[in-house]
């Protein structure tokens, strides 16, 4: 089991204040700037919770690939992962769309979407955003 820890401060309303990442458990990042404008508008070098979502999600993702691979006897040589999370204001998130490219060698286009969808479907932070009500996934060879 493993916890994961993430600190934050906000000050004012939500339209004219403004909050900051303070620390993260690891340590790894912090502090990072956050707003509603940077939410619902421009991010002028402030971040959002969807940005954080996103990151999080590529990541995890392109673990669960990486993994599913391996276990099937055709490790990737380099998977390369984006992930856009759309969000709409007084709605929420509407949409994930996942890219993934893979090297992956003696592996076709077919069994790569294959492995691509069952890790889309079973890495944690996918199952953690059941209530998106879209999760796309464009999966291709490099």
């Amino acid at each position: 089991m493993a916890d994961r820890t993430a600190n934050v401060t906000w000050t004012g309303s939500l339209l004219e204040g403004g909050g900051t990442i303070e620390s993260v458990g690891s340590g790894a990042f912090g502090p990072l700037e956050v707003t509603w404008a940077s939410r619902a508008e421009e991010s002028d070098g402030r971040t959002s919770p969807e940005e954080l979502i996103a990151a999080a999600h590529a990541a995890c993702f392109s673990m669960a690939l990486s993994h599913g691979l391996a276990q099937a006897g055709t490790p990737a040589e380099r998977l390369e992962t984006s992930a856009t999370v759309t969000f709409v204001p007084g709605t929420g998130i509407t949409k994930v769309a996942l890219v993934v490219r893979g090297s992956v060698p003696g592996l076709d286009k077919a069994a790569f979407l294959e492995q691509a969808e069952a890790a889309r479907d079973g890495c944690p932070v996918s199952k953690a955003l059941t209530g998106v009500p879209e999760i796309t996934l464009d999966a291709a060879l490099l």
